[in-house]
């Protein structure tokens, strides 16, 4: 496994300093902020600083709507043309692809129409049909969705790896699973065996701890969780998607070497 790091916890004044910063702490990649990436000055000065860089952009998140199953068919276009824009950039930085997660709790959600189907029901039925116009697209352009299971108390839509991953051979190439060791912690009996029945749909991976920090400052067996991408020979990224126990100028090295230690572990 590759290891990125979201651009926003990384220190610098500049993109090309942030780089900088996150190779000097052992990075692999970057994980890029989607509203950074719309046509503009902040888009050409990533183009600009990755083309020289040893850090390789791996994956989009956040910057636009999180609405495919909106029941509003307006939102639900509004948020496949945002996300369509996404694999375009994707694509063409050589990117596993941007995430997205279904909708988020709060939002407005289609309505239970037991006996015919329940919510939860229309709401597979709703991803799957939309992933469908996506999946061929994304395949298009080299890149994949990547469908993002939350915790319940975020997204209930698909909380489980295992979930989203029947999605994903259902509707086939072009989409796979993000799995997030936070909300794996939370939804998952096994973090590791979860991590090996999905395997062959695993796309990318989002790296933070029980507490919601970087890798190491809990209580999570990254060293089990690394061990299971290992056997499954996952050799994508895990991106730092967390907050930061202290100055990122140490918490970031010091995350990196012991994941390396359980890796190499």
């Amino acid at each position: 496994m590759k290891i990125s790091c979201q651009e926003g916890l990384a220190p610098g004044a500049t993109f090309a300093e942030k780089l900088a910063n996150l190779e000097k702490y052992g990075f692999d990649g970057v994980e890029l902020n989607g509203s950074l990436l719309q046509p503009g000055p902040a888009l050409e000065e990533r183009r600009s600083a990755l083309k020289d860089s040893r850090v390789k952009p791996s994956s989009i998140c956040g910057g636009y709507p999180c609405e495919l199953v909106h029941p509003d068919r307006g939102r639900r276009d509004k948020c496949l043309d945002a996300y369509k824009y996404a694999l375009d950039i994707a694509g063409e930085m050589g990117m596993s692809g941007p995430i997205i997660v279904p909708i988020f709790n709060g939002n407005d959600r289609v309505p239970d129409l037991t006996p015919f189907k329940s919510r939860s029901e229309l709401e597979k039925d709703l991803l799957i049909a939309v992933l469908q116009i996506l999946a061929p697209y994304a395949a298009e352009r080299g890149t994949s969705v990547l469908l993002e299971p939350l915790n319940r108390y975020e997204a209930n839509v698909i909380p489980r790896v295992e979930y989203a991953a029947d999605i994903c051979r259902t509707v086939g190439k072009g989409v796979l699973v993000m799995a997030d060791f936070f909300h794996m912690h939370i939804e998952q009996p096994s973090t590791p065996a979860s991590l090996e029945a999905i395997g062959d749909v695993l796309g990318h991976v989002h790296l933070a701890d029980n507490t919601r920090q970087e890798p190491g400052s809990g209580d999570i067996d990254f060293k089990a969780g690394l061990g299971a991408l290992n056997r499954v020979g996952f050799a994508g990224y895990g991106a730092f998607e967390c907050g930061l126990s202290g100055p990122a100028a140490e918490v970031l090295p010091r995350s990196v070497a012991y994941l390396h230690r359980c890796m190499e572990a």
